[in-house]
């Protein structure tokens, strides 16, 4: 199967969509080439955003990403997530589309961020068995 193109779409492209980007690059690089984007961006990633997925799973946003517009990313993809911003999305051409609805951790303590991160992680190995196994067909 070819990598499955998939973006993480979120109001300002700095928090949970670059979170899930940096995930699914360490937990699905097998099946997915991630992306992330936003409506807006920010000058920067959220900086705890940045230090909990280092913690996490040593990676180093500031260095492997940055906050985009959905106009620098693909435009045909497989997967498209929007992160719960209770903004509607642009029209984006995709053959699978989910919204996971999680709340943003920014301004919260640590344990926020941790469990956004851990959402984002059984999410997403959820959508990649679903995916294998058929549940969601993709061409």
């Amino acid at each position: 199967m070819k990598k499955l193109k998939i973006a993480f779409v979120c109001v300002h492209n700095s928090c949970r969509s670059q979170m899930a980007e940096a995930i699914t690059k360490k937990l699905a690089a097998d099946l997915f080439e991630p992306y992330s984007a936003g409506t807006e961006t920010k000058p920067k990633i959220n900086q705890d955003a940045v230090r909990i997925i280092k913690e996490l799973y040593s990676v180093d946003m500031n260095l492997t990403q940055h906050s985009k517009l959905l106009d620098d990313i693909p435009q045909e993809l497989d997967v498209l997530v929007t992160m719960g911003c209770n903004v509607e999305c642009p029209f984006i051409p995709t053959q699978h589309r989910e919204d996971w609805g999680l709340d943003d951790p920014s301004g919260l303590p640590d344990e926020a961020f941790l469990k956004t991160a851990e959402l984002i992680r059984e999410k997403l190995l959820l959508l990649k068995k679903r995916i294998e196994t058929g549940e969601i067909k993709l061409t």
